[in-house]
């Protein structure tokens, strides 16, 4: 029978809060990895051992196996069943002397399985997982003894994280709770604009071309391109078919216009104004977005099914010729299509663009492309076997040294990759599979870094895969945005989370839905004065109270 790595636990927020409290006003860093004062029992190291500054290989000559839950990916199941058959953890285990036995929900189901999971008593050893989406987030996990603290751990077993941690300040601050706790090996990237970079608009470059027009990079520039590609035929046909603008996986509402909104000064949610948390839809720069955009939806600026495309709908406007816009990322949004007009129409070609200038000259993200310390990460619950949890984090810390580091971002040297100096390129088994994959599910067969992690995410694995100059264009210029006004990853308490969620699940559906009436003409631009109005009734002040509270704990780490 497994011994409990941990249960005695914090019992309220009040008590974290005073704790935290307390270690700031003795001068200590809340991502410190050292004791700040309230360890559940099981997680300290051995009294007596002396940090380790090398991961030992093997681990152990005992082997053991490590059950370990974590959602599937459709890329890596093109060819294998589980991540147990991944080459980098077939090494890994080989290298270390333990295995991971992985149990993988349906896909698609991983949310509902996680809380069907995390009621039971009996969870497995080590559980990978987006913590943003549990309920209570990991701070509720933790009080209710799911998963443990692992700041002394990493202290005592796992250097090559703790390096990290003590060598990067946002690392350090992004990676643990507001009470100084830390609870997973995240997923990392260090080179955090150019890794996040990596969507963004995206035009159709030889249209351009054909029409000699550059690339805008204002809102009014944006809309005499539009308005050139609803109007000049860019693709021969004689057909007045071209989508100026469009987009997929349409979630029912209009709210993918939203990559537009940093040009009038505001995002589509929570914001910085000023130095202080704002809600980006109650503030005036909001109807400016809203009427530019209603003014593009009445003339045809925006494909009319951008609410209702699924993905082989989008596939088919884009390979036909008939999309002239949309927001992608440099894979599928770009590399795909790369792929499948290269035969087809030589001319094919697309770009990137910039968010466009807001009224200051800048160009404003839409999302933080700074952080670096993700939500995704593996825990160690609390049925993990005390005796052995200096081997698992020991087995967790290996992929962040530079040997696991290159395992499990490029796989293995000779049959994935290979190296001359600091450049890394895959191998033919990856670009040209010889089963059929794709690029994509080929690396998943070996590596982590086409998916999440635990990894710190190297992007020389995003330079070996840009192989079309359009995405590496793409990606530069992505990366010269602004993330001035998104908010950094903040940590809401328990009872904060829970009175955001309740005040947003309201203001999110009627905002979505009032905003899609106003652009697409359902509603007038006037209605924007009484949307505010009931945003407001709604509670949304409080919530933004409660983001600024956030907030400055965060700038105060």
């Amino acid at each position: 029978m497994k011994k409990k790595a941990g249960l005695i636990l914090v019992s309220s927020m009040l008590l974290i809060s005073i704790l935290s409290a307390c270690s700031e006003n003795n001068g200590s860093n809340t991502g410190n990895t050292g004791n700040t004062g309230n360890t559940p029992a099981g997680t300290e190291a051995p009294k007596g051992e002396e940090a380790i500054s090398v991961i030992p290989l093997p681990i152990t000559n005992e082997s053991f196996t490590i059950d370990y839950w974590r959602a599937n990916d459709g890329k890596l199941t093109a060819s294998l069943q589980n991540f147990g058959e991944m080459a980098s953890y077939k090494k890994k285990e080989e290298l270390t002397g333990i295995k991971a036995n992985f149990t993988h929900p349906p896909l698609g189901q991983q949310k509902d399985q996680f809380n069907l999971l995390i009621a039971t008593k009996d969870l497995p050893d080590v559980i990978y997982y987006n913590w943003a989406d549990a309920v209570g987030g990991p701070e509720k996990m933790i009080e209710d003894g799911r998963i443990i603290r692992l700041n002394e751990l990493i202290d005592q077993y796992a250097p090559n994280l703790k390096k990290i941690i003590e060598s990067d300040p946002d690392v350090k601050k992004q990676i643990a709770l507001d009470d100084g706790t830390i609870y997973m090996f995240p997923l990392l990237k260090l080179d955090a604009v150019k890794l996040n970079a990596t969507s963004g608009l995206v035009m159709r470059k030889d249209w351009l071309d054909k029409l000699s027009l550059k690339s805008p990079t204002t809102i009014g520039e944006w809309y005499t391109v539009l308005k050139a590609f609803k109007e000049k035929d860019p693709n021969g046909n004689g057909k007045a078919d071209e989508l100026p603008f469009t987009g997929n996986w349409g979630p029912g509402n209009l709210t993918k216009l939203h990559d537009f909104s940093p040009a009038f000064g505001v995002i589509g949610g929570f914001q910085m104004q000023d130095g202080k948390v704002a809600y980006g839809p109650i503030l005036p720069g909001y109807k400016d977005f809203l009427a530019e955009m209603a003014k593009w939806y009445q003339e045809g600026l925006v494909d009319p099914e951008i609410m209702t495309n699924d993905g082989k709908a989008f596939d088919y406007k884009v390979t036909n010729n008939l999309a002239g816009s949309y927001q992608g990322g440099v894979f599928s949004g770009m590399g795909k299509f790369f792929n499948l007009m290269r035969d087809t129409d030589p001319n094919f070609n697309l770009t990137g663009v910039a968010s466009p200038l807001a009224s200051d000259g800048k160009s404003y993200a839409a999302f933080n492309l700074n952080n670096k310390v993700l939500t995704y990460g593996e825990a160690i619950t609390a049925s993990a076997d005390e005796d052995k949890l200096k081997y698992i984090v020991q087995w967790m810390d290996y992929n962040y040294s530079p040997e696991g580091s290159d395992l499990f971002n490029f796989g293995i040297e000779g049959e994935s990759y290979t190296k001359e100096g600091e450049t890394y390129k895959f191998t033919d088994t990856i670009t040209k599979n010889p089963n059929g994959l794709t690029y994509d599910q080929a690396l998943a067969s070996y590596a982590l870094s086409i998916m999440d992690g635990p990894i710190n995410q190297d992007s020389k694995y995003l330079d070996a895969l840009l192989f079309d100059q359009g995405q590496k264009d793409a990606n530069t210029e992505w990366m010269k945005q602004s993330s001035d006004l998104t908010l950094p990853p903040l940590r809401l308490t328990i009872d904060e989370a829970s009175q955001v969620t309740s005040i947003m699940s309201q203001v999110n559906t009627y905002l979505n839905e009032t905003m899609s009436a106003i652009i697409n003409g359902s509603k007038p631009v006037s209605e924007y004065d009484k949307m505010v109005e009931t945003i407001k009734g709604m509670g949304i002040e409080e919530a933004v109270k409660l983001h600024q509270a956030a907030y400055e704990r965060y700038m105060s780490k």
